[in-house]
């Protein structure tokens, strides 16, 4: 007599088909503080989903295919050159959300985004237009130099994008600059989280039925490794499927993605609690704030 395959029990729980649930806990979420918003920068190696991600969380959000952020399938340098916040609205209505997203310019081996951009990028010094140099940083004195950010120019969580199909290839080059934003964020005490992009194409088993994401023991195993590259904790890992081919949405992409956002969102906000319960005690100035 033969025995029956199962599924493993799924290592983490997500609210499948509760969509409705999570949209209208991000519908709800406030800023319990004189801020207005809080700044995601997403940050990664070329090519991995970055602009993606963005569109697929608008088309969450809107319930319809969005498509602001540009995306190039076949480009093997950054598509993304500039500086850019995308500011989601709410569904059907003319205000926006207490949060933002923040695109940069893609990381590669030798070239790409420069250690020094994303430095100014995370203490509010870039803004908006600032069109990324190969060969020399942002400097004082520049058009796109904030010399005097507000707290809502700065980063509240910065978000890694990593693609899951090719994760464990990434360039060693490429995984020590991520080391080194790491430790300067770190310093700046930025909450971090990572988005594992692409899940569907790591394995045939989530590529027929998303579901089985967290059942997956290659994905686990990949983001373990990513994990252990880096030091970025698994409780702050997240897998997701950006939409690529679709022409609607769906909901168990967006289930994956809501996840995804609420968790990024809950670290902003113990972020700028944590920030302002620690100044209210000390009576210093806010972490970050140029003196």
């Amino acid at each position: 007599m033969g025995f029956l395959w199962s599924k493993p029990e799924p290592w983490r729980t997500i609210r499948w088909g509760e969509r409705d649930t999570d949209l209208q806990y991000i519908k709800d979420f406030l800023l319990d503080s004189d801020m207005q918003q809080i700044r995601i920068l997403f940050f990664g190696p070329v090519g991995v989903g970055k602009s993606s991600f963005i569109n697929t969380v608008h088309s969450a959000l809107q319930g319809r295919m969005y498509t602001q952020a540009g995306v190039d399938n076949t480009a093997s340098t950054s598509y993304t050159r500039k500086y850019t916040t995308y500011r989601p609205r709410e569904r059907g209505s003319a205000l926006c959300y207490p949060f933002v997203f923040t695109d940069i310019m893609g990381l590669d081996p030798t070239l790409g985004l420069l250690l020094e951009d994303v430095d100014a990028a995370l203490r509010g010094h870039v803004r908006d237009g600032y069109e990324f140099k190969v060969d020399s940083p942002l400097s004082e004195g520049d058009d796109f130099y904030n010399s005097a950010p507000s707290d809502n120019d700065r980063v509240h969580v910065l978000v890694y994008v990593v693609p899951a199909d090719t994760s464990e290839t990434i360039n060693e080059r490429v995984l020590e600059k991520i080391r080194a934003v790491r430790r300067k964020a770190k310093d700046l005490e930025i909450p971090q989280a990572a988005i594992f992009t692409k899940v569907d194409l790591c394995s045939p088993e989530i590529k027929k039925d998303l579901t089985a994401v967290y059942q997956d023991c290659r994905l686990k195993k990949k983001m373990e490794q990513f994990s252990a590259d880096v030091g970025l904790p698994m409780s702050c890992i997240f897998p997701v499927r950006n939409y690529h081919e679709e022409n609607a949405t769906r909901h168990n992409v967006d289930s994956l993605v809501l996840d995804a956002l609420r968790n990024i969102l809950n670290f902003g906000l113990d972020y700028l609690q944590f920030k302002s319960s620690s100044n209210q005690e000390t009576g210093r100035p806010e972490a970050g704030r140029d003196l």
